[in-house]
């Protein structure tokens, strides 16, 4: 905006005038000017359509209407003092950040003979109903989750942690989307340069707009690490989940119009975590994250050990001669193992698009057809067939979905070079995997095996 934009002018002409310089009034139908006289002065009301409380409007026009020319403050600021009926009013002085907040939803009044404009935030935005996440369930938490509106979402962490410690720290991003981002914090917990770090990140990210939300606003802040596939932050659709996280000097960090949560910092530990460890007892968790563990590190190293031993029959043990493949049909085990791999996120992506009414008989028919007729038809091996059923539903195991697809790729990498290169492929192998998850810096400063950056 020019410089002109920076002062709010006296007469109210003048300033509806800019207003409609810098809002598509006239062009946009949900842009509405509203004009009236309070205290016989002329005024005029900014605001979006369907974004405002009609109630609350409806009962503050009933309010100014009836304020006379004797009762009429000497300014603005005397004005919302006195004369506004309502809780959350400001005063500006700018057009820019006028235009910012009227554009967010919130409501900007000019009075004929006032240097500043007033906004009132009486902002509402369509929401769906607090409920229970579909992919992030607990079976004794509670049964609430994250919606898309940001106001909500801190009022369900500000619900479990009523410590004047909690601090909600409101950002903007995206220079046309301008969307809002809050770093949720308990300021005698965080680190304060943890803090500092992220909302310097945050503030230096220079992007036209967060469409994406979270996933938007994690691609600008991780910059050119995309080469490794581990996910570098913890999401969670769950406010007890990030109450508890925050709780034990985490940030949390919230964009307006995404339904979860971003923890930092964060490590493969956390990542294997899920709500029902803080609901069992001690000995339960425990065991559930073994459990966990022990079928994340088997979704890895199953199918790749499979194909190594397959090459070196003369490692297998006798008590476990029972898993050599006796008969390999017309296609090598590792295209196999390849062609099933794709197969699954196939039927995944199938299973995502299919109606609901169809989505059972469908899955018992592809059940069917490459389970048994595969095997009979000489595609697959039974063993291999049996080894990536484990696997594939081995990965619904992890809470974490991105978790899921990065060991995926590390199975297949494991599969290739192991196939290529014996032995020594699956030790190259083992080697790029521990480099990567060791070298899998966050935005906190630490590495993905939680130790800390010197």
């Amino acid at each position: 905006m020019g410089q002109e934009a920076q002062q709010v002018w006296c007469d109210v002409k003048q300033n509806e005038a800019m207003m409609s310089a810098l809002l598509p009034i006239k062009e946009s139908f949900d842009l509405i000017c509203r004009e009236l006289q309070i205290g016989e002065r002329e005024a005029a009301f900014y605001f979006v359509d369907g974004m405002i409380k009609d109630e609350a409007m409806v009962k503050i026009l009933g309010q100014l209407l009836g304020i006379t020319k004797e009762k009429m403050p000497e300014d603005a600021t005397g004005f919302s003092r006195c004369c506004m009926p309502y809780v959350e009013v400001d005063i500006y002085d700018d057009f820019d950040t006028v235009v910012r907040n009227v554009l967010s939803g919130a409501i900007a009044l000019f009075i004929d003979g006032y240097e500043a404009c007033i906004v009132l935030d009486c902002r509402t935005y369509p929401a769906r109903s607090v409920e229970e996440p579909a992919q992030d369930k607990s079976l004794r938490g509670s049964r609430d989750g994250f919606v898309e509106t940001i106001v909500f979402d801190t009022a369900l962490i500000r619900r479990r942690i009523r410590d004047p410690q909690l601090v909600m720290e409101m950002l903007e991003v995206g220079t046309s989307s301008r969307s809002d981002v809050v770093l949720c914090y308990m300021k005698n917990l965080a680190k304060p340069e943890l803090v500092a770090n992220l909302r310097r990140k945050i503030q230096e990210v220079v992007t036209p707009d967060l469409c994406m939300n979270q996933q938007s606003l994690a691609e600008a802040l991780i910059g050119t690490r995309w080469y490794n596939p581990f996910p570098k932050f913890k999401f969670t659709e769950r406010p007890d989940t990030a109450a508890a996280c925050v709780m034990e000097g985490k940030v949390v960090i919230l964009v307006d119009n995404a339904p979860s949560a971003m923890i930092l910092p964060t490590s493969i530990f956390d990542m294997i975590e899920e709500a029902n460890d803080y609901y069992f007892p001690a000995w339960t968790a425990l065991y559930l994250k073994f459990t966990r563990v022990l079928i994340l590190l088997l979704t890895v190293f199953m199918t790749p050990v499979f194909v190594l031993l397959m090459q070196n029959p003369q490692w297998i043990p006798p008590e476990l001669s029972f898993i050599s493949v006796r008969d390999v049909v017309n296609i090598p085990l590792v295209y196999q193992l390849l062609i099933l791999e794709l197969v699954i996120d196939g039927l995944r992506l199938a299973a995502l698009n299919t109606p609901n009414m169809l989505s059972t008989p469908l899955s018992i028919f592809a059940g069917l057809v490459l389970g048994e007729f595969s095997v009979n038809s000489g595609w697959f091996n039974s063993e291999v067939m049996l080894y990536m059923a484990f696997v594939a539903v081995a990965n619904y195991t992890q809470p974490n979905f991105e978790l899921g697809y990065a060991v995926k790729f590390m199975r297949i990498m494991l599969l290739i070079l192991t196939a290529a290169l014996d032995w020594v492929g699956f030790g190259i192998g083992c080697i790029i995997l521990i480099v990567l998850l060791s070298t899998n810096k966050t935005l906190s400063g630490r590495n993905y095996l939680n130790v800390k950056k010197k």
